[in-house]
């Protein structure tokens, strides 16, 4: 590798490892990705893993290779734990609150960012996604509104510029997962769970979701009804499960959307899905690239702490 690189970003998650060269003008040299996530490592491993994935890469003029890693290698169980900020909170201030694990014998000088907490009786947590905020900021500069991540566990946040006011976690992703392998709605989604009728059983589930989200409870059994009363595939069980679920967590947020559109971080499949039911709900979503936005959030800190 002859190209001189600046310092390195990486986005530490649970199940992966994302690391991006950036050379002295923000072009970024090189790509490397490592299926060491926080979720697979010991506190002891973080060094290792890091210093594996950064084989061959070469330290800057000054002899050292600066690191700024976001996400999950600063939670209580990663590598070291860095405090978290406590919203509101301006995040322009996320470097102040970095954490410095020391690798000896190494010419890498890691950064962990903090995440996000929010308290006051409205108890709420989040790590990584406070770096997508920041870059969204940086690539959208004046934005102020709703902005969701959807995942595993959905993020919506209230951004102002920079200052994160408040926001709230929907286990949307988690619960879908739950309900499919661990409860008895499981016996209805057995076989080909993404057949032509699954788009139908989505937009019907997203449907009701909308409009009684509080009846979320009493309505998931109609997945379990449906299948053997009027013979639902399962296709169309898994369609509709997942449309109840993501139209109960839009319905739940609808009164804070407004008419404005509302910025979507994550997977392309899935920011789709949340496009599509807030379209329903007459509101709009706008995918963004989670990893156009998550370099854009390290790229800010790290100018921020200069």
């Amino acid at each position: 590798m002859t190209e001189i690189i600046d310092w390195v970003a990486v986005d530490w998650g649970t199940s992966n490892l994302r690391a991006w060269g950036i050379a002295a003008d923000g072009s970024v040299v090189f790509e490397k990705t490592s299926p060491k996530g926080m979720g697979k490592l010991t506190r002891e491993e973080f060094p290792g893993a890091l210093s594996e994935l950064l084989e061959g890469v070469p330290p800057a003029r000054n002899g050292q290779l600066d690191v700024l890693i976001c996400g999950m290698a600063g939670a209580r169980q990663g590598w070291m734990e860095a405090p978290y900020l406590e919203a509101p909170a301006d995040l322009r201030g996320l470097s102040e609150g970095a954490v410095r694990p020391l690798m000896v014998d190494s010419p890498i000088v890691p950064a962990i960012l903090p995440g996000v907490c929010q308290k006051a009786g409205a108890d709420n947590v989040m790590r990584g996604e406070e770096t997508q905020l920041l870059g969204l900021a940086a690539l959208m500069p004046g934005f102020s509104g709703m902005v969701c991540m959807p995942g595993t566990h959905s993020k919506w946040a209230q951004l102002s510029g920079t200052r994160i006011e408040r926001f709230s976690t929907a286990m949307t992703g988690e619960l879908f997962e739950v309900l499919r392998t661990h409860s008895v709605l499981r016996h209805s989604l057995v076989g080909d769970l993404d057949g032509p009728a699954r788009a139908v059983g989505f937009d019907l589930g997203a449907a009701a979701g909308l409009e009684h989200p509080e009846q979320l409870l009493g309505t998931l059994f109609q997945v379990r009804a449906s299948s053997l009363l009027s013979d639902r595939q399962p296709d169309w069980c898994a369609g509709y499960l997942s449309g109840l679920l993501i139209g109960t967590e839009i319905g739940s947020n609808r009164h804070l959307i407004g008419s404005q559109s509302v910025p979507l971080i994550g997977s392309p499949a899935l920011c789709a899905l949340y496009a599509r039911v807030l379209d329903m709900a007459g509101a709009k979503g706008e995918s963004r690239d989670a990893t156009e936005v998550v370099l854009a959030g390290l790229k800010a800190a790290r100018s921020f702490a200069a």
